[in-house]
């Protein structure tokens, strides 16, 4: 019998949050040092989300903060979580990502949503009068794949640069809708269970019984998002989760505000109602010390089997988040599945 346990990979999803009191230059400046961090750390890669219209999120112009991420780190790689693609012709795409490609040689992830990442109005603004067109995910995916591939060299439209570019396209997802098209595409899929965890088993249940080989993919391959906020004792880890509670109690009452400061007591700012809506969106989180998260971490593992575990960490003190994903990466480096 094979006894051989495997490293589990584990990845950074960054949103460029900007913290009260500072501006988007100051969020770009902490992500490029915590991407310099995670390089050092051993997180296999650095993604960047795209969103729109949202006060807090400064990637918005995701290809664009891609490149810079990039050219501040050598080895980890860098890449979408994701583009939506709704918002975006599949030819710009393969061009802005053959683009990054060709500037950052095997290192550029191309991570691919079906939903707009914004409200409807900012969606209808982005798209015009696309916006009422049907939209089909699947061949979009396709219209990119012939993009990326040399046999486009023949074709009347041609990604320049792009074609013939070895860059991993992922399906990510909120929903079992993605998990079916990343099965039948042999793609591998990446879910956002840190904030939409309630169909997450289920989705990934889907995509490991309906998946298709591919030339790209033998092997059903899932990475879960996770909120991680890692500190020296439970206290101050949960005292430091203060932020992103608030951040998700705006998400839910639509007042949107820049990342607020940590507060002593969480309570006095929401009602049951908003509590009980915030935690549930919050279930795959992983908060306390290094003690707690690897106990959690590792029976979220055996659980789910994953093959990837992605981080968001929403800490308001940049050297406590920095600090936090030091600790993460400590405990993943000292468990095995």
């Amino acid at each position: 019998m094979n006894t051989k346990k495997t490293a589990i990979a584990y990845s950074v999803l960054e949103l460029a949050t900007i913290i009260e009191g500072k501006k988007a230059a100051d969020s770009f400046h902490n992500s490029s040092e915590l991407a310099q961090l995670a390089e050092q750390l051993g997180y296999t890669r650095f993604w960047l989300a795209e969103h729109h219209n949202m006060a807090s999120v400064a990637s918005s112009a995701t290809a664009v903060l891609i490149g810079f991420i990039a050219g501040a780190t050598k080895t980890i790689r860098v890449g979408s979580g994701g583009i939506m693609l709704p918002n975006h012709a599949p030819l710009i795409v393969a061009e802005q990502f053959g683009t990054l490609a060709s500037l950052y040689p095997h290192r550029i992830d191309l991570g691919l949503g079906r939903a707009p990442g914004t409200d409807q109005l900012t969606a209808m603004a982005i798209r015009g009068e696309n916006f009422r067109a049907e939209y089909n995910f699947p061949k979009d995916i396709q219209r990119l794949q012939t993009f990326f591939s040399a046999e486009n060299s023949t074709s009347n439209i041609r990604a320049i640069p792009g074609e013939g570019l070895d860059i991993p396209i992922w399906i990510l997802g909120s929903s079992t809708d993605s998990a079916r098209v990343a099965a039948a595409m042999g793609l591998p899929y990446a879910f956002a269970s840190h904030f939409a965890p309630a169909y997450f088993l289920e989705a990934i249940r889907l995509y490991r019984q309906n998946f298709e080989p591919s030339a790209t993919l033998q092997q059903p391959y899932v990475m879960a998002c996770v909120n991680v906020v890692a500190a020296d004792t439970d206290a101050e880890a949960n005292m430091l989760a203060t932020s992103v509670q608030q951040l998700l109690l705006g998400v839910i009452t639509n007042k949107r505000r820049l990342l607020q400061a940590p507060v002593s007591s969480i309570n006095n700012l929401w009602t049951e109602a908003e509590a009980a809506a915030v935690e549930q969106m919050l279930t795959y989180s992983f908060i306390g010390s290094k003690e707690k998260i690897k106990n959690r971490m590792q029976l979220f593992l055996e659980q789910t089997q994953v093959n990837e575990i992605m981080v968001t960490s929403h800490i308001f003190d940049h050297a406590a988040r920095l600090y936090s994903y030091k600790l993460f990466a400590g405990i993943m480096n000292s468990m095995h599945i």
